[in-house]
């Protein structure tokens, strides 16, 4: 009989036309500052307790390899294939437990731990997606929200085709 391994972290993918998140709010100083993608995937990610830099190689990889968007012959192809933008989005929210009425995050990992992992799993993807692009010469780029704030996000998507993945 298999033993259960519990998860270190979950990803949500959502396959997007364009996507809009505030990365910093209005103050009365500064307007809000946003980050936009075009057509690409959208990545929620939330480490669990116990994660650490060993899975960010097959977070990564699973991420950018895993068909979700439709190509130019309705073929399903990843955002390397495709190729597309990605954006980011750092979401403690998905390591809740519903206990009664309340969700509770027990699982997740402390703060500082989880904002080093956050920021190395955004360089690991920006490099992958610039050196492993299918198509070259077609600009594609990697955005991603502010670890610990909450952020307005804003998506456009031609069906609601997300995934949860766990690792």
């Amino acid at each position: 009989m298999a033993v259960a391994t519990m998860a270190k972290s979950k990803v949500v993918l959502q396959q997007c036309l364009s996507a809009r998140l505030q990365i910093q709010p209005e103050t009365d100083e500064t307007p809000a500052k946003h980050v936009e993608i075009k057509r690409g995937l959208v990545v929620y990610v939330c480490f669990l307790k116990d994660a650490t830099e060993d899975i960010l190689d097959k977070m990564v990889k699973s991420v950018l390899t895993a068909r979700l968007s439709e190509g130019r012959d309705e073929k399903l192809v990843s955002i390397l294939d495709l190729p597309g933008d990605v954006l980011i989005i750092p979401q403690a929210t998905l390591g809740g437990i519903l206990k009664g009425k309340m969700m509770q995050y027990h699982k997740n990992i402390d703060k500082e731990t989880g904002l080093k992992l956050y920021t190395k799993f955004v360089e690991m993807c920006e490099q992958n997606l610039t050196e492993n692009s299918k198509i070259k010469g077609v600009d594609v780029c990697v955005k991603s929200g502010t670890y610990g704030n909450r952020q307005v996000f804003s998506c456009s998507t031609n069906g609601p085709y997300s995934h949860i993945i766990e690792f």
